[in-house]
């Protein structure tokens, strides 16, 4: 049984952490944020001691090391642009680190952890977890068993509605989450990558709080994408029926269907990890590049647009 911290305790994406630890059979020893609304921690860890204050929260994790207590992971489930410094804190506390995506907002940062990751002698691991869902797998299969002489051709759109909360919060904060690219669009890019191969041409159509869109070309497809949270981006078909949500990827335009086994990708993703087999600095490097390119990258409405940019 392994001891864990976690930081970000009462954030959307912090119960798939705490239920993978306890589905691997190890243990939530302390938590932290600075909202006390983690009620959940009672379904997963009643006894985790649990902090308000970053500083009182760090002051437990060096008592713990001090009483001979060890402390194996912590899990960090923070805003994206707090990442870099809760890493940097595992990693001095003796621990390994397990990281939300984006693992950091821009390319130099993974360079800097990769030498403090070096020095410390400790592990960074990041949850890329469509790696894991059996639909991306097969195709990478297919992909890599092809014999296709020719770049396949791939629409990607991602439409989630989000409200007014969303811009008050530290997502709707560039300089916080990275935009909506970053925000809800790199695990999309690091699947492309790990699919089809190196990137050869990244090219922005589009770039507003609420959407944006572009073209990547990579060694073996061109893929023309759009991410939005704007409701009124989502199909008339979505709205009919009251879904909020639209995720669609076409390859040569045939759909490819994995809107179902998300479930426990986040317990599968710390098997893996526990195994000393989870995904570090090198795997996100591609997908961070992305990312941190297309928030720079001059807008131009030449080229293959996506049809929702078209509209």
């Amino acid at each position: 049984m392994k001891n864990f911290a976690l930081l970000g305790a009462a954030g959307y994406i912090a119960p798939r952490h705490f239920k993978a630890i306890k589905e691997t059979n190890n243990l939530l020893i302390a938590a932290l944020d600075k909202f006390d609304s983690v009620g959940v921690l009672d379904s997963y860890f009643p006894n985790a001691d649990f902090f308000t204050e970053f500083e009182r929260f760090d002051r437990h994790i060096e008592k713990l090391k001090r009483n001979h207590t060890k402390l194996d992971y912590v899990s960090i489930c923070t805003p994206n642009y707090l990442h870099d410094s809760h890493i940097r804190m595992a990693l001095r506390r003796g621990a390994d680190a397990i990281c939300e995506k984006p693992l950091v907002l821009n390319p130099w940062n993974v360079d800097a952890l990769m030498d403090i990751e070096k020095e410390s002698g400790q592990k960074i691991n990041t949850i890329l977890q469509l790696r894991l869902h059996p639909s991306i797998i097969a195709l990478k299969n297919k992909v890599m068993s092809a014999s296709k002489k020719e770049k396949y051709d791939i629409d990607l759109t991602y439409i989630t509605s989000r409200g007014k909360w969303y811009d008050i919060s530290w997502k709707g904060d560039e300089s916080k989450s990275g935009g909506i690219a970053t925000n809800i669009g790199v695990h999309f890019y690091d699947m492309l990558s790990w699919i089809f191969g190196e990137v050869q041409e990244n090219v922005v159509h589009l770039r507003a709080k609420d959407k944006s869109s572009g073209y990547l070309e990579f060694k073996n497809a061109r893929v023309r994408w759009f991410l939005s949270i704007n409701e009124h981006d989502l199909p008339s078909h979505i709205k009919e029926k009251g879904q909020r949500t639209y995720r669609s990827i076409t390859i040569d335009n045939e759909e490819l269907e994995f809107s179902s086994g998300f479930t426990d990708l986040h317990t599968k993703s710390y098997e893996h990890i526990l195994k000393g087999e989870g995904f570090g600095m090198e795997e996100a490097q591609k997908s961070i590049q992305i990312v941190h390119d297309i928030r720079n990258t001059s807008i131009t409405k030449k080229g293959n647009l996506h049809p929702f940019c078209n509209k």
